[in-house]
């Protein structure tokens, strides 16, 4: 639980834990997908790519909206936008383009950046 000392400390979004262990995810992903087939590049490669990127870019414009309602908003958004890359990593460890260790890796790191936007959105509420 955040108290007001923390809330304090709290002065641009790249504080929030949630940013970045999801900014994390971004680089993880991106270091992942150069290892996909080039064939790919305009295809899974680029999707995966841009819902990594949307989870930190919509817990980042969450953090400057004024209205609690505003900041949710966002910080669903960014739910849905992980949940979308949880999916699609599922298609490239099935279509192999992924091994299982390095998929359990990034879908760890998913499971941890849910709980922390969630944690966000329960703060908001």
């Amino acid at each position: 639980m955040e108290t007001r000392e923390t809330k304090q400390k709290i002065k641009s979004f790249t504080d929030l834990i949630a940013w970045k262990e999801a900014h994390k995810l971004a680089i993880f992903v991106y270091e992942a997908t150069k290892l996909f087939p080039k064939e790919e590049i305009y295809g899974l490669t680029n999707q995966v790519r841009r819902a990594a990127v949307s989870v930190s870019s919509n817990i980042a414009e969450g953090f400057s909206r004024r209205s609690n309602a505003e900041k949710r908003q966002f910080y669903y958004q960014a739910l849905g936008s992980l949940t979308e890359l949880q999916n699609q990593l599922l298609i490239a460890r099935d279509i192999k383009y992924l091994t299982k260790e390095k998929f359990n890796e990034l879908a760890n790191q998913t499971i941890s950046v849910s709980k922390l936007i969630n944690s966000l959105i329960k703060c908001v509420s």
